[in-house]
């Protein structure tokens, strides 16, 4: 059985979803997912905090291009709470002061807070754990599962096909197309195929016949416990000045605990490692009197990053009609708005918007070479 489309979009998570959604009202378009569920890696697992100081430069402008839409999104977006608002702080010990000097220093929003305003925030704050601290005023929590079925449900609207348990078995250019065959043996053809396929993008390239770019998949291992006897709902975001552990509220009454693990691994159905969970634990309880009785539950996920950490869109100059979107590493849910309309607008051929100052940033032809 062979079907004709305009795009085969390789990857059902957030990354395909909204370029499925953004190419539907022009093309005629194939969502391709080779899990049971869309988003089931990667997506599904996101820990779900709009922070507009992370991430390379070209993620922060597209982090910023995407804040109006969580703020003022679409009538149909299904969720009244897309962008719910949480502060963040940074911590930083007396070896933390430079890192904290250089995220004030950006002039994005990070100011320099007492540590008595932080106590009257966080009383679990542990005296003489910061000598410093700063906050982020303007983050929010992001409804990720409103904002990726919002995605896949505007693709299927526009006539797009969502295609599960759909795994690509081969990639190959015929005639002036693309042929994906699929695990179910359904061949599927289009001029243009869009590699959305997170930590398996390399792997669907090299089927392809495309070269990699070194896309390296990361675990990042998150804990959930019960901060009693502390009511944290209205807690700030909480981390240190370098990032390398975090909390926050997660279902009003509980915290979410990361070591801000980034261990490299193959793209796997990744689970959560003991170590990892304790190592975030141990340092979370040097700046925080939170007792933890027991770790309520833990999971893992896979953030991929490139090389040099920013992303990855654009088409390979190696073959005609193959199109990168990949990279999108701790960033692809926040940057989502944007960088769907981005990959949207390449692919079509038009004017990329206020988005363009980054298109040498994320032009993944950069890497040739390197590999």
């Amino acid at each position: 059985m062979s079907q004709n489309f305009d795009v085969i979009v390789i990857g059902a998570g957030m990354a395909g979803a909204s370029v499925a959604a953004g190419l539907g009202a022009t093309h005629n378009v194939a969502l391709v997912e080779a899990e049971a569920q869309a988003g089931y890696h990667t997506t599904g697992r996101s820990a779900a905090i709009w922070v507009r100081n992370y991430g390379p430069a070209d993620v922060r402008v597209l982090t910023g291009l995407s804040r109006a839409f969580f703020l003022n999104p679409p009538a149909d977006i299904g969720t009244d709470r897309l962008a719910v608002g949480r502060e963040i702080i940074y911590l930083a010990p007396p070896e933390q002061t430079e890192a904290l000097d250089g995220l004030i220093g950006q002039g994005l929003g990070i100011e320099e807070i007492s540590l008595a305003r932080v106590k009257a925030m966080v009383p679990a704050l542990i005296e003489g754990y910061a000598v410093r601290a700063g906050i982020e005023r303007d983050g929010f929590d992001m409804d990720v599962a409103a904002l990726h079925q919002f995605y896949l449900r505007r693709a299927r609207a526009a006539g797009g096909q969502l295609m599960l348990r759909s795994r690509a078995g081969r990639i190959e250019r015929k005639q002036g197309a693309w042929e994906v065959e699929t695990a179910a043996g359904v061949i599927l053809r289009a001029p243009v195929v869009v590699n959305a396929a997170g930590a398996w993008a390399d792997e669907v390239a090299r089927i392809a016949g495309v070269a990699p770019l070194g896309l390296v998949a990361c675990r990042r291992t998150a804990a959930i416990i019960d901060p009693a006897p502390y009511a944290v709902e209205h807690w700030p975001m909480v981390q240190s000045a370098v990032h390398d552990w975090y909390i926050r509220a997660e279902a009003r009454t509980r915290l979410m605990v990361t070591p801000c693990d980034e261990t490299p691994m193959h793209a796997h159905d990744v689970q959560p490692d003991e170590l990892d969970i304790a190592i975030g634990i141990d340092r979370m309880q040097k700046a925080l009197d939170i007792p933890v009785r027991r770790v309520e539950r833990a999971w893992a996920g896979l953030r991929t990053f490139s090389p040099d950490r920013s992303l990855a869109f654009g088409w390979e100059t190696a073959v005609p009609g193959f199109f990168w979107c990949a990279g999108q590493g701790g960033y692809g849910i926040q940057t989502a708005p944007a960088a769907g309309a981005l990959v949207a607008a390449m692919v079509k051929g038009e004017d990329p918007g206020p988005a363009a100052g980054v298109m040498a940033a994320i032009d993944p032809m950069r890497f040739r070479g390197r590999i």
